[in-house]
């Protein structure tokens, strides 16, 4: 690869990480070029020495891999974890160096994407993107029609009004309720707290699909790689 292209995008084309996270360690001094500091915007390619916190990046292009796996409870949506515990990289057996597209808060279960294909994680998850995530959800209580249609139309949160949701009851008991939300954010913890937000705290959440891509036959903590069909239908979100 001889053709210059802008740090950010290289590094993350190579995995190293995403194009936000490239951009931060740039800001940070992090990252070096022909041992100087890298600047934002910089234009790199193969021909070039670049190292990442102190060690040298492989330059060849690594093979890309994709696989999606069915997230079990108690587990990281990270690389990596300071404290020790599990992450979802921890359970693909892969000489890649991968990382999830998105997160899972750790009681959250079901579908989560692993890569090291850097455009592809920037195509999900870019603010613009129009990729629904689908997701069952069982809350406390029964849910009303005004709480239905409230967390249809959006949601005021602390961090500002949610977009349009596509909201579906699948059943209802003074008990519990249970839903099919399909949103196209985001944000930290959202489904959790836009239930909060209409007053029914979340019992039990799972993330079914992306776009239509669904989990299938996993069960809880198995994965599989992605076919050559499933990867084109994502480059074409």
């Amino acid at each position: 690869m001889t053709e210059k292209m802008r740090i950010n995008k290289y590094l993350s084309s190579l995995g190293v990480a995403s194009r936000r996270e490239v951009d931060r360690l740039v800001d940070e001094g992090l990252i070096k070029v022909n041992g100087e500091p890298a600047t934002s915007g910089m234009k790199v390619s193969s021909e070039d020495e670049i190292e990442v916190r102190g060690k040298v990046i492989e330059t060849s292009q690594e093979k890309k891999v994709y696989y999606i796996l069915n997230k079990p409870k108690g587990v990281i949506s990270a690389a990596k974890d300071d404290r020790g515990r599990r992450t979802v990289v921890d359970m693909i057996d892969t000489k890649q160096r991968i990382y999830p597209i998105g997160r899972l808060d750790f009681d959250t279960t079901g579908l989560i994407l692993l890569t090291n294909d850097g455009e592809l994680f920037n195509r999900i998850i870019h603010p613009r993107s129009t990729v629904y995530k689908s997701y069952f959800v069982v809350v406390k209580g029964e849910m009303e029609d005004t709480s239905l249609k409230k967390l249809a139309e959006g949601v005021e949160l602390e961090d500002g009004r949610t977009l349009p949701a596509k909201v579906r009851l699948v059943k209802s008991s003074p008990r519990s309720t249970s839903l099919i939300i399909e949103i196209r954010e985001g944000r930290n913890r959202q489904i959790r707290r836009m239930c909060s937000a209409v007053g029914h705290p979340v019992y039990d959440l799972k993330r079914e699909k992306i776009g239509r891509l669904g989990i299938r036959d996993l069960a809880e903590g198995q994965y599989r790689e992605l076919t050559d069909e499933e990867v084109r239908y994502l480059y074409s979100l």
